[in-house]
């Protein structure tokens, strides 16, 4: 395989990502049970506090769609990055799709939620902005990509190898 196609990769999926977690702040966007169900339970309450109620747990048919929308586009674009790196067998493909998952995951919650999340008011639901202590959890950040991220890597990595096995 070759590498240096994967760091161009790697660079233009971390691209592509954060371009897609702006969108998904975008003015009433932030109102979504997805985009509310990533942020901190006392972020949540105080959110509710001042506007409806929605289903924002796993449980939530909401949630889950958003969740599972994001699952089958990384498929699809992590598959055709194993493809064009080089990938031909499932270890490979399962490799790539996985590596590519924990660089994204490492990227989202180092970066866009310790640093952009906690900090930009952009990213602060509509009266949380004063919640500077609440935007700041790290643990809770971290406690998200190790799981439930870390399985929804290990999801994407296995149907990335399987695509890749059955292209090959």
């Amino acid at each position: 395989m070759n590498i240096g196609v994967l760091i161009a990769e790697a660079l233009v999926f971390t691209a592509l990502f954060t371009v897609g977690v702006f969108a998904a702040a975008w003015g009433d966007r932030k109102n979504s049970p997805g985009y509310v169900h990533n942020c901190p339970p006392d972020i949540q309450e105080a959110y509710f506090k001042t506007h409806p109620r929605m289903e924002v747990g796993y449980g939530s048919k909401k949630v889950v769609l958003t969740k599972l929308a994001g699952l089958l586009l990384f498929v699809a674009i992590l598959s055709a990055c194993a493809w064009l790196a080089g990938a031909r067998t499932f270890l490979q493909g399962f490799g790539v799709g996985l590596g590519l998952m924990v660089w994204i995951g490492l990227f989202d919650t180092l970066f866009l939620d310790w640093v952009l999340f906690a900090n930009m008011r952009y990213f602060r639901l509509e009266g949380t902005e004063h919640m500077d202590e609440a935007y700041h959890q790290k643990w809770f950040h971290l406690k998200g990509m190790l799981f439930p991220g870390s399985v929804f890597g290990l999801i994407v990595g296995a149907l990335v190898g399987a695509i890749i096995a059955l292209l090959a």
